[in-house]
């Protein structure tokens, strides 16, 4: 099986190619078009701010070709955010893969802390992606900015109100949370993605 990362200048790339081995998956981080289209699976990290991201996946053509994709696509933190239509980061417009808009945390009086760093739980969960894990189980974030709760959430998150920890439109899976960095639990979810989309 052929997996790429996709590679540009917001991608958590080497956490994310480290989870790979630790799973005994050989993937290749490329920017190149025609082995993104060829793989059997993609990846799609993203750390950083939207718009810098969003103009480095144009400037390398990139945008297209993830719209294009039609093999599972996996979305990891910005990468989940970058799927959807429009970002309050700095008003950027995304890929508009997911129709869903992506707003900013507020902090409240309910010590809201932003961003939300840490451990939280998952619950509600929807997909393959899922497969044998547990509802409440914990995933760690490290995020300002969420997806709004919609018809395409496929499991949810409270920190201060409810929003997408992760969705799903047709072959693109995207997740809020850092698969990487959530021990057990982020390791089965990449597993599952790998095996079970």
């Amino acid at each position: 099986m052929r997996i790429a990362i996709i590679k540009y200048n917001a991608g958590n790339i080497q956490s994310v190619l480290y989870a790979m081995e630790r799973l005994g998956v050989e993937a290749e981080v490329t920017d190149d078009a025609e082995k993104i289209n060829a793989a059997d699976k993609v990846l799609f990290p993203g750390v950083g701010e939207a718009s810098s991201a969003m103009q480095s996946l144009i400037e390398n053509n990139l945008d297209q070709v993830i719209k294009d994709l039609k093999q599972p696509v996996f979305g990891i933190c910005v990468g989940m955010q970058l799927l959807c239509n429009q970002s309050e980061e700095n008003d950027t417009k995304c890929l508009g893969i997911v129709p869903v808009e992506v707003k900013k945390f507020k902090s409240t009086q309910q010590v809201i802390k932003v961003p939300q760093i840490g451990w939280n739980n998952i619950y509600n969960l929807k997909s393959e992606l899922f497969k044998d894990i547990e509802d409440k189980s914990f995933i760690y974030n490290v995020h300002s900015y969420y997806a709004a709760d919609s018809e395409y959430t496929i499991a949810t998150c409270n920190y201060g109100i409810e929003y997408a920890a992760a969705v799903k439109k047709d072959n693109f899976y995207g997740v809020q949370f850092h698969t990487e960095k959530s021990a057990v639990i982020g390791d089965k979810i990449l597993r599952n993605f790998i095996e079970n989309t």
